[in-house]
Order: structure tokens, then sequence, then C-alpha cells
């Protein structure tokens, strides 16, 4: 796989295409999906900050860890991205 090469990853079942070696959030964003994670009180969405890996608003179920900061993570062709929680993206990728 080549840096930059268009590959395909799998974001709550849905089909996302993105470059390899981005950050998986990046990818995420470009296909319009901003939600991350859901806040453990309120359950309120949440999505990527500081695109550093220094807050944990990115974190998500990578290829089955969980707690996995997407904005520090490369994309690689057929990950399985889960949002924590249980809750899953709409169409909209709400």
């Amino acid at each position: 796989m080549v840096a930059g090469e268009e590959v395909t990853i799998f974001v709550d079942g849905r089909r996302v295409t993105a470059r390899a070696g981005e950050p998986v959030a990046a990818a995420l964003y470009a296909a319009g999906i901003r939600t991350t994670r859901f806040s453990r009180r309120r359950g309120e969405a949440r999505g990527p900050f500081c695109m550093v890996g220094r807050c944990t608003e990115c974190v998500m179920t990578v290829d089955g860890v969980e707690n996995v900061r997407t904005c520090t993570t490369p994309v690689r062709d057929g990950m399985r991205v889960e949002t924590p929680g249980g809750r899953r993206h709409g169409p909209s990728g709400a």
C-alpha cells in the first residue's frame, strides 16, 4: 500500500473511502462524519478537537481496540472503526 492511495475503511459498518496514511479523524471529517463518541454523562455527541493527540475527544474503537485516538492513527485499508457506546451513524453521518 502506498501512502495517499485510495483505500476503504468501515465506520460502524458504513464504507468510507479514505487515503492511506491520513489520520482516521481526518478521513471521517472528509466523509462528513463529525461524531466520534458520546459523552458519558449526557450522551452528547463529541468530535475531534485538538487533532494532535492531546485530548480524548476523538477516541473510538479501531479494529477491536478501545480508546484509540483517531487523530493520530493512520488509515489502513480495511480498518474497522466503531463509535463507542453502541450508537451508529445514520446516512447523514451525524
